[in-house]
């Protein structure tokens, strides 16, 4: 029943735009729609403190509309803005092995990836002139905390093969943010001292891609 208020209030807050925020971006992006209602990319009920955020997926736009509600001492919007479409995986690359022979180095399920002389365009004029393999556990709407650490989670369920991926292949974590160009500051990432000391203990570096995309919201 929780879920089901939860929904209906989001789906309330986009259809009337009953707060200014909401009101603003409309004007300038759609959200996604199925059936004549707006489609939910995800429920995020992870928060301990009982926060919960609702994604919309917004039309050609790789980031998320985003309602937040507190749900003590009720079920109440608290906010609403959009939040970036959040990449974090782990990826090797080489010159000499092949996807078979990296993804061979470890326990885990790759997600991704190629081998060096693959064809890299359909018509077959661009060769891939190194192989990769790439583990993204996360892929949906979610915090960049929160992807971290699932991605720590599950790296560290086969730390001898991330090991010899690093070793033997350069391995890292690579994080991709997509912003709203909204009117403000965009923000950026924080890694907290725990995710810190993992990636220590994991020996691997983290590198990041920071985008902007989509239309300024109007004054």
């Amino acid at each position: 029943m929780t879920d089901d208020i939860i929904i209906a209030k989001a789906i309330h807050e986009i259809e009337t735009k009953t707060w200014g925020v909401t009101e603003q971006f409309l004007e300038v992006h759609e959200i996604v729609y199925a059936n004549g209602k707006p489609v939910i990319a995800r429920i995020d009920k992870d928060d301990p403190d009982g926060n919960v955020i609702v994604y919309f997926p917004v039309k050609d736009e790789p980031f998320y509309f985003a309602v937040y509600f507190n749900t003590l001492p009720e079920i109440a919007i608290r906010w609403m803005g959009t939040e970036p479409g959040n990449s974090v995986y782990f990826a090797a690359f080489s010159g000499e092995m092949s996807y078979g022979q990296l993804a061979a180095l470890t326990q885990l399920k790759p997600t991704g990836g190629w081998s060096i002389g693959d064809k890299q365009k359909l018509d077959g004029t661009l060769l891939r002139k190194s192989s990769k393999i790439m583990f993204e556990p996360d892929k949906g709407p979610d915090e960049l905390e929160h992807k971290l650490t699932k991605l720590l989670d599950f790296l560290e369920s086969d730390k001898e093969g991330v090991a010899l991926l690093t070793e033997k292949a350069g391995g890292y974590i690579q994080v991709a943010i997509q912003f709203h160009n909204g009117n403000g500051m965009l923000g950026g990432p924080h890694i907290n001292t725990d995710c810190i000391k993992r990636m220590a203990a994991l020996n691997i570096e983290i590198d990041f891609d920071i985008y902007a995309t989509g239309n300024e919201v109007k004054a």
